[in-house]
């Protein structure tokens, strides 16, 4: 049985203390602050949260290695040709994703474009007015976006798969809320009350110790039953949480054993 060991105030001072812009880095949400179109950002958002996996000071490299090239995103995806992309980001690699993995996502990315109009558009199809989960709506998403063919590793991955969908539901989270942090964007189109923790091994070590799942596994059944301990405290925003609990390995580079005793001294978890 989960019992959950945190109070909302705690969570609340954890929050407040990093609800700035002055804790972003390293952490790649902060490609999208450059950019002010919307337009832009939501590809930059996709491809900086497609490669949210590894040391972050690399993810931020390869990021920026690849919208150095595109200049302007929107207009890079809408105007280049498969085979100019391919010239154009040939050699790119990161970690398992390599050029022609990328390549394949911004062809599906000017595909979805030419039918919906962006990707919010997009993302918003799949919603359902019946059901209160954006499983549906990650699912079509991923449908769209995803390779289909690809072995292994995947850059869009799908809740089918039993995926936590972590990087999915990051992006999400940055297009979706809006405070000091996220951008907000969609905001008006998805309800955050609906968003999924994007949960990794880190998060999932953090949750479990908090008794918000008992779960051993970071999949998507995990994420779900994370997502419900946090709508305990805020039913509204239940990913309120995650940038200021992530900061604690990030920033201050806590090691997992000692984890516990820094969140019980910062946030006053009760035993």
């Amino acid at each position: 049985m989960i019992q959950r060991k945190v109070k909302r105030e705690a969570l609340e001072r954890l929050r407040r203390k990093y609800d700035s812009r002055d804790y972003v880095h390293p952490d790649p949400v902060e490609m999208l602050y450059p950019y002010q179109d919307s337009a832009d950002r939501e590809i930059v958002g996709l491809i900086a949260s497609c490669l949210a996996y590894g040391r972050v000071g690399q993810i931020l490299k390869s990021a920026e290695s690849l919208l150095d090239i595109m200049g302007s995103p929107r207009r890079f995806v809408e105007e280049s040709t498969c085979s100019q992309m391919h010239h154009l980001l040939r050699g790119f690699k990161h970690r398992f994703t390599r050029a022609d993995q990328i390549v394949d996502l911004l062809c599906r990315v000017r595909a979805v474009l030419k039918e919906y109009g962006s990707l919010c558009e997009c993302f918003v199809s799949g919603m359902s007015s019946q059901d209160d989960s954006l499983v549906p709506a990650l699912t079509a998403f991923a449908t769209k976006l995803g390779d289909s063919s690809a072995q292994g590793f995947s850059l869009v991955p799908s809740p089918l798969d039993g995926s936590a969908c972590k990087r999915l539901n990051l992006y999400l989270r940055w297009m979706v809320r809006k405070d000091n942090v996220d951008m907000g964007d969609w905001a008006n189109a998805v309800p955050q009350s609906r968003l999924i923790i994007p949960l990794d091994t880190h998060m999932h070590w953090i949750c479990r110790n908090l008794g918000l799942t008992d779960r051993k596994q970071a999949d998507f059944r995990a994420a779900i039953e994370v997502t419900e301990g946090f709508r305990h405290f805020d039913a509204e925003d239940p990913v309120r949480y995650d940038f200021a609990l992530s900061r604690l390995g990030i920033r201050e580079r806590i090691k997992p054993q000692a984890l516990w005793s820094v969140l019980a001294e910062q946030s006053e978890v009760s035993a």
